[in-house]
């Protein structure tokens, strides 16, 4: 395992397990349990993944120590603002079932997130939480953000793959000390990403699966990665990234596969802003 340092001076692993989009309950128990026996030390959960009560029971159940279990979540959008954002925290922690949370990030850069970050300060402020950051923060909003608060965000997550590199959203973090985490580092099986000619090449040259190779491209970036599959073998393979390197060939052979844009959706759209900014995920 690799870890990173963030701006606070807290150990970060540079790979997670993420448990967006497992299709049911039972099977998120079941992986993050499966994640925790492979070796895995991060769980990335949210409080619109519906399935924090999951995470936390698999945490309880495995035996491992809960300070060596990095566990984020997510405050989702219908809940920003101050006292709504405190509220929120305090139902992810009783789902989870935890005593202190290591991140707490907010969501998506819409709403009152201002009211939101203020509120997670306060928390951080109090212990609650080891750190805090954000999702899919664009440059300006990540400025703007940090710029007119008192505490600047620790991570930012955001949508990273061989597809989209954010190449000038990770020189950003770099300059102002925020670390860069991604999120859909598969880019969500988009283009047959797993069969690309160029990334299966790379593979074969050094005995790795495709997905190993994506892995670790973005860790010697210093992207942290939060892969999600539900099948052991696989959570295995994913984890196994830290017994080779790619040479500097191997590095801008995948730069060129950068389009520039997402192969998932559009977070510029504003119809995308009004789906998101209308999403409910309870009453």
């Amino acid at each position: 395992m690799e870890y990173t340092t963030l701006n606070n001076g807290v150990r970060m692993p540079m790979i997670g397990f993420g448990v967006y989009q497992i299709p049911n309950k039972k099977a998120t128990e079941e992986a993050v349990s499966a994640a925790l026996e492979v070796g895995y030390r991060m769980i990335d959960t949210a409080a619109a993944y519906m399935n924090e009560d999951e995470v936390g029971a698999a945490i309880r159940k495995s035996g491992v120590k809960r300070e060596d279990v990095f566990v984020t979540t997510k405050l989702w959008v219908q809940d920003y603002g101050y006292e709504k954002a405190l509220k929120a925290f305090d139902t992810s922690m009783k789902n989870l079932g935890l005593d202190y949370l290591d991140l707490y990030l907010i969501h998506k850069p819409y709403g009152d997130y201002y009211g939101a970050w203020r509120a997670m300060e306060k928390l951080y402020k109090e212990g609650r939480i080891r750190a805090i950051g954000v999702t899919s923060f664009w440059n300006e909003r990540l400025a703007d953000l940090f710029n007119m608060n008192e505490i600047k965000p620790a991570v930012n997550q955001i949508e990273t793959n061989v597809w989209n590199q954010k190449r000038s959203e990770a020189a950003f973090m770099a300059e102002h000390g925020i670390q860069h985490e991604a999120w859909a580092p598969f880019a969500e099986g988009q283009n047959n990403v797993f069969e690309n000619a160029i990334i299966k090449e790379i593979a074969v040259k050094h005995g790795k699966t495709t997905g190993q190779i994506m892995l670790r491209w973005l860790i010697q970036r210093n992207v942290v990665v939060i892969p999600k599959t539900i099948h052991k073998e696989r959570m295995a393979d994913n984890f196994n990234v830290f017994d080779f390197f790619l040479d500097e060939i191997d590095m801008e052979r995948i730069k060129e596969l950068d389009t520039g844009k997402s192969p998932i959706y559009d977070e510029m759209d504003p119809k995308m802003a009004f789906y998101i900014g209308q999403l409910k995920i309870h009453e």
